[in-house]
């Protein structure tokens, strides 16, 4: 995979300015779920801006382009209507807070600070993805549509049912089990991992374009997702969230076990 010169020595300096305006915000704002924002956004505006840089004009490196700049948008915009538009703080950031005690202010700006990183992994595999040489137009450019296009609808519909559900008051305390939440714990989590295997297939299975899939699942499954996710229902949901536990897988979806005694 080849860049362009000076690209990611701009990307990083000018990422460490960004990074470092958004924490004062959010610190101003006292609203720490800012920094999901960071990286969603980021990520799209850094991949256009590659783009615009890179004089690629084949048909595959717009599509891309296309393709990550709507998953920008799309997550971008429902993270700013549930969260920041409304003043409302991801229980993952209050349980931080609580944890770090004192250290929460600096620990949150190297969090920000770490967005930079995720962004530039993530990045890989669209750069991989847009730098494909084949010259025309396969089957697999094809599939990876159908795959960004199956993904981003599905989280999206996952997203909306979770909302619907939380709108009414008379859910308050009980577990989503509505739609995709019926097959899986965490389906939003889910079709965000299956969304990178579209750019596997842009790259035609080149090893670098793996790294999203494989570092989303990581992140997603075990350190910055699942985990957080579970705690928090487990903290204001009780036996009702263990019960949910006890019928329906935690990522992948299927169908949910029978109930325990």
């Amino acid at each position: 995979m080849t860049t362009i010169p000076y690209f990611w020595i701009s990307f990083f300096c000018l990422g460490f300015c960004v990074a470092t305006f958004a924490y004062l915000i959010a610190r101003k704002a006292r609203l720490m779920a800012i920094v999901d924002t960071l990286w969603t956004g980021g990520l799209g505006l850094s991949a256009f801006i590659y783009h615009s840089l890179s004089g690629l004009e084949s048909i595959r490196s717009w599509a891309v382009l296309l393709v990550v700049l709507f998953w920008s948008f799309r997550l971008s915009y429902h993270l700013f209507k549930d969260r920041v538009f409304v003043g409302h703080e991801d229980p993952r950031y209050k349980s931080l807070a609580e944890h770090w005690g004192r250290r929460a202010s600096i620990n949150f700006y190297f969090l920000f600070l770490a967005q930079i990183v995720f962004i530039a992994l993530f990045l890989i595999p669209v750069i991989t993805a847009m730098q494909n040489p084949v010259p025309h137009w396969s089957w697999m450019d094809t599939l990876a549509v159908g795959i960004a296009v199956l993904a981003l609808v599905g989280e999206a519909i996952a997203d909306r049912q979770l909302a619907v559900f939380r709108a009414n008051p008379g859910n308050q305390g009980q577990v989503c089990q509505y739609g995709f939440w019926r097959y899986s714990r965490h389906p939003n989590y889910f079709f965000e991992w299956l969304y990178w295997f579209a750019y596997v297939a842009f790259a035609l299975g080149v090893p670098s374009a793996w790294v999203g899939p494989i570092a989303m699942y990581l992140f997603l499954r075990f350190l910055t997702g699942v985990p957080y996710a579970e705690r928090s229902s487990l903290k204001s949901r009780g036996d009702a969230y263990r019960q949910y536990q006890s019928t329906t897988n935690a990522f992948f979806p299927w169908i949910p076990r029978k109930k325990s005694a």
